[in-house]
């Protein structure tokens, strides 16, 4: 199969041979993590390679017959600024986002219905309409909360390529209050029942838990600063998530970047001193200078990519999984309460389905997120509609198991949806459903995992992943890296390890860089030095 993502070919009938007098950045994966790397080392003059096992760049980016079927929104906008920023050039030159004036519309059972809006203020009010005044103030002090965790984070948590637990440690013992903020004794949920007095807010807000897989009462209270990142704003995409992806394969083309779709990787190849190429699954070479891994970090330790590769992490075999999610991705027409661009249907109790999820089961009324893909980008919304529909999902164990029936998996989901009076017609098949099991399989050793590993504990953000790793000229990114899931954090994980990449060739340009410990902020990767677009790299 021939792919044509840039200008060149890559036929499965001829060998891979380096273009270049040096051999390539190889990048395995074009999710966005992969994707923002090798925009970032592209832009910086460095000969970059991208491999990709699906038809098309994008990773979780993903479309069933033309309908978005992975994330749906853009938050944090900054971290693409920035990235765009460091190509030479500006997201509005590329993509159309729009800026959404409602954040969510939030539905009860029992009929209360909630937007959350950009402005703060308007927020506030809509709460005290529907809680009265003790609750508008609970939620002025729990978004206050959120915004000075977020801010007081940012920098040594997200933005820092080696996050230093004792620095961290520290920037909470000068400021008192930050302590206060964070609530280390107790989970996310604990913090929302103390905060709190209407249990709808409590379960909104807790779900924001499930953004990276998590239990709100398994996840530490830190992690309310989620809020604050949807709260900065909430972009569409014109077009679709997958338009994000689609111009940053363009801009890669335009610095003379490879990508190769179609090629599955099936081992990393090393000598004595380090990575030296990988082979494909189809029994060709390619040799690498470095090799970034844009993909699960958990398909080294299980040895998917080679026995070498074993060593690279810590052990993360049975390391605990994040949820994983039923995708349906249809058309249809819709009857029912009015809907915006992002929707949440809530179950009463958000309990049971936690409980069932624990246990590797489905609750049967679950929770369900709907965005409803037309409206709120500026154009006519046509009769059938583009909808997304997300159920959350327990991982796969450790043994295979066999997927939920598909009638039952619909039944349970849309009879959840027509108890908010919301209907679809027609209704979706089987070919518009993603599983755990299909997760497992188009990412592979995830075990169904949408987020990687379980972000339960008060340290579990600390124990992915960083960039580099134990062998030389190997390097990571991507969701189940540092900073953690979700497309900002793993476009910035992306820069980081660009970061780490750069910084290495620069310091051992006469030899195989060293898996040295430290790193760059991600701000320090838009100007890290690199050759011209003309010099070799």
């Amino acid at each position: 199969m021939v792919c044509r993502v840039n200008n060149s070919e890559v036929n499965s009938e001829t060998p891979f041979f380096p273009t270049t007098r040096h051999d390539p950045i190889i990048v395995i994966g074009a999710g966005i993590g992969g994707l923002a790397a090798a925009l970032s080392l592209a832009a910086a003059g460095h000969a970059v390679h991208v491999l990709e096992r699906a038809a098309m760049p994008g990773g979780k980016m993903r479309q069933i017959d033309g309908v978005d079927a992975g994330p749906t929104v853009l938050t944090m906008r900054w971290v693409f600024d920035a990235l765009f920023e460091a190509a030479g050039t500006r997201i509005a030159d590329h993509l159309t986002l729009v800026r959404q004036d409602v954040l969510a519309r939030h539905f009860w059972q029992d009929g209360s219905v909630l937007d959350l809006f950009a402005d703060h203020d308007r927020s506030v009010e809509a709460i005290r309409a529907m809680s009265g005044p003790k609750g508008a103030a609970e939620f002025d002090a729990f978004s206050a909360r959120a915004r000075r965790l977020f801010a007081a984070f940012r920098d040594p948590m997200m933005l820092a390529a080696d996050p230093d637990p004792l620095a961290l440690t520290r920037r909470v013992a000068t400021d008192p209050r930050l302590l206060l903020d964070m609530a280390p004794w107790r989970s996310l949920d604990g913090l929302l029942r103390q905060g709190f007095t209407d249990h709808r807010l409590r379960q909104l807000f807790g779900r924001y838990a499930t953004y990276i897989g998590g239990d709100p009462a398994r996840v530490p209270a830190l992690l309310a600063l989620i809020w604050d990142a949807e709260a900065s704003g909430v972009w569409a995409v014109d077009g679709g998530m997958t338009a994000l992806a689609a111009t940053l394969a363009r801009l890669l083309e335009g610095f003379g970047a490879e990508i190769s779709c179609d090629t599955h990787v099936a081992r990393i190849v090393t000598d004595g001193d380090g990575v030296t190429g990988v082979e494909t699954r189809d029994g060709r070479y390619v040799r690498a200078a470095q090799i970034l891994f844009n993909g699960d970090p958990r398909a080294l330790s299980t040895g998917a990519l080679g026995d070498d590769m074993r060593r690279a992490i810590p052990d993360l075999t049975d390391a605990p999984r994040a949820l994983s999610a039923n995708v349906w991705s249809f058309r249809a027409r819709i009857s029912g309460p009015d809907l915006v661009h992002h929707n949440v249907f809530f179950r009463d109790d958000p309990r049971p389905e936690f409980d069932a999820l624990s246990k590797g089961a489905n609750a049967p009324d679950p929770t369900v997120y709907l965005c409803a893909e037309d409206r709120g980008i500026g154009h006519p919304v046509p009769e059938a509609e583009r909808i997304e529909l997300i159920v959350n999902a327990a991982p796969l164990g450790r043994s295979p198991s066999a997927p939920e029936d598909f009638a039952a998996c619909q039944t349970r989901t849309f009879a959840a949806l027509a108890r908010h009076r919301l209907t679809v017609d027609p209704m979706p098949g089987p070919e518009n459903l993603a599983t755990p099991q299909d997760f497992a399989t188009l990412f592979p050793e995830s075990r169904g995992s949408l987020y990687g590993q379980s972000p339960h504990g008060l340290t579990a953000a600390l124990s992915r992943p960083r960039a580099r790793t134990r062998i030389p000229g190997l390097y990571l990114c991507g969701g189940g890296t540092h900073p953690g899931p979700g497309v900002p954090m793993a476009a910035l994980s992306g820069r980081h390890a660009a970061a780490a990449i750069m910084t290495d060739r620069a310091s051992t340009s006469r030899s195989r860089p060293m898996a040295t410990r430290g790193g760059m902020s991600t701000a320090s990767a838009t100007t890290a030095a690199g050759p011209s677009r003309s010099s070799p790299s």
